[in-house]
């Protein structure tokens, strides 16, 4: 298993206080873009979480007013127009990765966003499992605006599902900002908080899971999206087998004797 706290990455901030990771991107100057570098180190990381001990919850925030530009103008659009197919596919290929890196992390994952979240940085936003956001958040999935297709990073699978066949693809092909209103009343947007107490809610949020009985959190997020491509048949079975391992765990049995003795369970992750 893999220790994380005291990670030292270099295209991205890290810090980890009681099993509660916080991501953020560094360079506010510039509202967060994302490089080849810190596409990488961030696909790196969430893989490795996957074996983490230490870390049970991960708050993806903003900083310095914004959540993340998307892909930089100059560090990345600049060079792909350049580049030959094979090269082309291998950098998709790479962006691809990270959003299966943060589905197959086993940790829950809470996107903290404040102003700018275009792009990639929509997708980062739509790939996490809770999203959090401030009335300023301005998120858009801006592909079409660059010449490219909204097909990017898994959006036309995950988007729908979040928000609707239709609203997903209104967003996808004119490449809008979709409001922060129009993003909590279309379910994107778990809720919205004013900006000075948006980390504050998200960490009060991850608190709340990182208390929880973790072990069955890793289950649910796999079953949240294995479930995606299966029968409900099989999505039945499929439960039935993740929720008889989780009561074989001693998170379980802790809930049981707590409920039996009128106590709250404090929750140990195995």
């Amino acid at each position: 298993m893999t220790k994380m706290a005291d990670l030292k990455p270099r295209h991205f901030e890290w810090s980890c206080t009681g099993q509660i990771a916080t991501i953020r991107l560094n360079r506010p100057d510039r509202k967060n873009p994302l490089t080849f570098e810190s596409y990488a180190e961030l696909r790196d990381t969430f893989r490795a979480l996957a074996y983490a001990t230490d870390v049970d919850v991960v708050i993806f925030a903003s900083n310095g007013g914004n959540f993340c530009s998307g892909g930089d103008v100059h560090d990345i659009i600049g060079p792909l127009v350049g580049m030959e197919m094979k090269d082309l596919l291998a950098f998709t290929r790479m962006t691809g990765d990270l959003v299966k890196a943060m589905i197959g992390c086993g940790k829950p994952i809470i996107a903290a966003v404040d102003g700018v979240c275009v792009g990639a940085g929509a997708i980062v936003a739509m790939a996490s499992d809770l999203r959090l956001a401030t009335p300023e958040a301005k998120c858009a999935f801006l592909f079409t605006r660059v010449g490219l297709a909204g097909c990017d990073m898994g959006a036309c699978a995950m988007l729908p599902r979040i928000v609707g066949q239709g609203r997903a693809a209104e967003l996808l092909y004119t490449g809008r900002t979709m409001s922060a209103e129009e993003g909590e009343r279309w379910g994107f947007w778990n809720t919205l908080h004013a900006a000075d107490h948006l980390e504050a809610e998200a960490r009060k949020l991850a608190e709340r899971l990182a208390a929880g009985p973790t072990f069955a959190h890793g289950i649910t997020k796999t079953q949240l999206n294995q479930e995606w491509n299966m029968g409900l048949d099989q999505a039945i079975e499929a439960e039935a087998q993740a929720q008889a391992i989780c009561m074989q765990t001693r998170d379980f049995e802790r809930a049981y004797h707590a409920f039996v003795g009128k106590e709250k369970p404090v929750f140990e992750g195995d």
